[in-house]
């Protein structure tokens, strides 16, 4: 079908004001968050609800046409851009925003997928109940996205990642099908549970457009602290110490090496270092109880005070407020932001057995010296649950650009670390296209066939978010 024709019946589905097709309209989104991918869509429609979303799949079925599903743009990987050839239609569903339901007495919430991750936060709060799900980009995120890439978080440690947070999914299937899956049910065993197929799969086999999620008692008291160590294995040490005496209590626990807190109070205004003197690893942690009298605070500190005596830690600082905690969480959320300001780096979002943390950034770090002197890795992450940010960057006095061009050397130094110690190179943000190739040497030749199978089998047509992941 020639475009004119395409574009014509796209608007008599959507609307012609939510078919963008001049460059400029386009091309915010066809280029990724990074700014690494930058693609060139058909056009991009932004259907209003479920029925324009499978109204657009079954048109772009009939024609053949490949389609990129997208919510907020924020991948990391380049999973929500189109490719260069002009012949794929973005379908970005950020009108698809609303929340269907709230039901406090079950614990869960119906929403669509171009909801604002931050605004479901907020709707939860005012219901009295806490979406646990948090991340840096949760103001422009959107929950389809969220649940296309298994998103983490910081909370993962007590609440689980995302697929942990979903009881039930709608999704528009690549023939124009709708699925409702949308049930509120803890226990349902009739079958395959066919939403863990969508979820992580990063547009390739549908498109997500609602999800009933889970919603927990909302937290009352919380306690936060920044910890100084003197390396990575003291900080495994102190996880431990912490879980045995606090139990679920500890929803987050936030490794930064010493250049993190550098790069923060460097370019960041108004974050200040934590402590007089620098420390080879900082730990953010925080305990949180929903009960209102709770003594998070004395626990918290009763615990570092044992902690000290046992020589786990170097040094502690424990918010008195909730505005000194926020100050607290700055050097850990200004990190993304700062390190765009100091210059480009290798990024890595890997995931390891807890136990072998120290093993893995001992096995990295020596490799990567020996390949480039003086490198400099800014590794920091959610450590309770083992997923690292383990980014590189250029040593001193070297040529920005031409390290950058090193970064498949990079990348396999750190990725075969990582499958070294059982491990995995995408721990929440996907594969995409920026890992797609590489995940080839990591997965065995069955799991790629078995992933390739159920491909085939949804979307014979190869229609949905085509070049991405396989």
């Amino acid at each position: 079908m020639d475009a004119p024709t395409l574009l014509h019946r796209l608007a008599r589905i959507v609307g012609e004001q939510h078919v963008l097709v001049e460059d400029a309209e386009t091309a915010p989104y066809a280029t990724d968050w990074r700014k690494r991918y930058f693609g060139r869509a058909r056009a991009v429609v932004k259907p209003g609800s479920t029925e324009e979303v499978a109204a657009v799949v079954a048109l772009c079925a009939e024609t053949r046409t490949p389609i990129v599903p997208q919510g907020g743009n924020t991948s990391l990987c380049g999973a929500a851009t189109p490719d260069t050839s002009g012949t794929q239609l973005i379908v970005n569903l950020s009108r698809m925003n609303r929340i269907r339901a709230l039901d406090p007495v079950n614990n869960t919430v119906t929403v669509e997928a171009g909801c604002v991750l931050a605004t479901l936060q907020e709707a939860a709060d005012d219901a009295g109940r806490l979406f646990p799900l948090s991340l840096a980009a949760e103001g422009s995120c959107e929950i389809g996205g969220n649940l296309s890439t298994n998103a983490g978080g910081v909370q993962v440690l007590r609440y689980g990642n995302t697929r942990e947070l979903v009881l039930g999914l709608e999704v528009v299937l690549p023939s124009g099908e709708v699925w409702d899956g949308l049930r509120g049910l803890r226990k349902d065993n009739t079958g395959y549970d066919l939403k863990h197929l969508f979820i992580g799969a990063e547009g390739t086999l549908g498109i997500i457009t609602a999800a009933v999620l889970k919603l927990f008692p909302k937290p009352r008291a919380q306690a936060t602290a920044v910890v100084a160590l003197n390396d990575v294995r003291a900080a495994l040490r102190l996880l431990t110490h912490i879980q045995e005496r606090c139990g679920d209590r500890l929803t987050a626990f936030e490794l930064m090496s010493r250049i993190c807190i550098e790069l923060v109070t460097r370019h960041i205004p108004g974050v200040q270092r934590p402590f007089d003197r620098d420390y080879a690893e900082n730990v953010l942690l925080e305990l949180s109880d929903t009960h209102a009298a709770g003594n998070v605070k004395e626990v918290l500190e009763a615990v570092l005070g044992e902690a000290l005596e046992q020589d786990l830690i170097a040094d502690a600082v424990v918010a008195a407020s909730e505005g000194q905690a926020q100050k607290l969480w700055a050097l850990r959320e200004n990190l993304t932001e700062a390190q765009a300001l100091d210059g480009k780096q290798v990024k890595h979002d890997v995931s390891v057995p807890i136990s072998h943390i120290a093993e893995f950034i001992d096995a990295a770090q020596t490799a990567l010296e020996r390949e480039f002197p003086g490198v400099r890795v800014v590794n920091f992450g959610h450590v309770g649950d083992g997923n690292l940010h383990f980014n590189v960057a250029p040593p001193p006095g070297m040529d920005e650009a031409a390290f950058m061009q090193k970064m498949r050397t990079v990348n396999r130094i750190v990725h075969d670390a990582t499958a070294r110690f059982g491990g995995s190179i995408s721990a929440e943000h996907g594969l995409g296209v920026y890992k797609r190739d590489e995940i080839l040497r990591y997965k065995s030749p069955l799991e790629m066939e078995i992933m390739r199978s159920i491909k085939r089998a949804i979307d014979p047509l190869g229609i949905m978010n085509p070049g991405k992941v396989l």
